[in-house]
């Protein structure tokens, strides 16, 4: 069905359903209003399409939220929608710029009493990392709904369809509220926080390290919920009015034989922070984390994260961060650590604040 709907889309384009009109009634003959989701479209995988058919190579971001949303069938049963396009490009190219243009336009949404929920299409590339952004400075109950896929939009058994018809589902479902961001992706809802890429081409490629998944769908009509919302929403939110870009934060990667060269060429860089992606418990070589130690002692923010994929980084087990004066990410990988670290800084720079942050969130 995608492939045989998309071709004509693409070339006579597409119209949106209307939101909902008033809160009234409806007449006896009338079907009911349906919940009001507003697409948010990035560009991404979903958004993608080949150059020939049965390549595996593919251009993302081509296809428009409008043509997305005329593709799937049935969406239209699912809620009233309309879409608007913040970005057509592939999530290894998402910047501060799309973050804040699309958490601001997000917002102005979120306020609006004619919006029950967002969904928003993203490349799977970065897609924690903005869902977790996103999760962090949107300050709403409403359903907030992060979706991709891992198959381009022309790919023979594309999964775009069924998974943004899941996320529409979520956005619209009311007892997603209060439960912050969730991700949805191949039958499986995820909390932002949570939420990490572990495969490079597999359409199950997302997985909830440590806690597991938020829920499990099936078809946009039955979900299930595992997990309870104290755990999938965040503890506090980070205010970004008045921000044009964030503290440059940089991963620093442990392997062996590591000395402190990329430590001291980001510091020359101006990073602000940094994060050690270490090996196990957040830890590196000698070298490397005197480099780490110093880069700490002029003022740079500093945590420890793991390479591993799993696990909680704690205080003080074999590097001793008192005296060193780092920050444990807890359970966050490098690539969420380095999100929250850079929030954390437009805040404060003090070290145990930090911490404090990352126990909390």
């Amino acid at each position: 069905m995608w492939k045989q709907v998309l071709p004509a889309i693409l070339l006579t384009g597409a119209i949106l359903s209307p939101g909902r009109a008033g809160s009234q009634e409806p007449a006896p003959h009338q079907v009911p209003a349906l919940a009001r989701i507003v697409i948010l479209a990035t560009g991404g995988t979903i958004a993608g399409v080949q150059p020939k058919e049965g390549e595996a190579a593919y251009r993302s971001g081509q296809v428009s939220v409008d043509s997305l949303v005329r593709a799937v069938p049935d969406l239209e049963k699912l809620a009233s929608i309309t879409g608007e396009q913040i970005a057509s490009i592939g999530s290894q190219n998402m910047s501060d710029f799309v973050w804040i243009k699309l958490a601001r336009r997000a917002s102005e949404l979120l306020l609006s009493p004619d919006v029950d929920g967002l969904v928003i299409t993203h490349g799977t590339d970065t897609l924690e990392e903005t869902a977790f952004f996103l999760s962090l400075v949107l300050k709403t109950d409403k359903p907030v709904v992060v979706v991709g896929s891992m198959r381009p939009s022309t790919e023979l058994s594309a999964d775009g369809p069924l998974n943004l018809y899941n996320a529409v589902a979520v956005a619209a479902d009311p007892r997603a509220a209060g439960r912050g961001v969730l991700v949805v992706a191949n039958d499986t809802l995820h909390a932002a926080r949570l939420v990490q890429k572990a495969h490079t081409t597999a359409v199950q490629a997302f997985v909830s390290a440590n806690r597991g998944p938020a829920g499990e769908l099936l078809k946009g009509a039955k979900t299930t919920y595992f997990l309870p919302p104290s755990a999938t929403a965040s503890s506090r939110t980070f205010p970004i009015a008045g921000l044009s870009a964030l503290p440059r934060v940089d991963i620093i990667y442990a392997h062996e034989n590591a000395d402190g060269t990329f430590v001291k060429a980001a510091v020359a860089a101006g990073a602000k922070g940094l994060v050690l992606a270490g090996v196990g418990d957040g830890n590196g070589t000698n070298e490397l984390i005197e480099a780490l130690a110093e880069a700490a002692r002029s003022g740079v923010a500093v945590v420890r994260s793991t390479r591993v994929g799993s696990g909680i980084v704690r205080r003080n087990i074999e590097v001793d961060d008192d005296s060193l004066g780092f920050v444990a990410a807890m359970d966050l990988n490098p690539q969420k650590a380095r999100v929250l670290l850079r929030l954390a800084l437009t805040k404060t720079k003090d070290v145990k604040e930090i911490q404090r942050i990352f126990e909390e969130n």
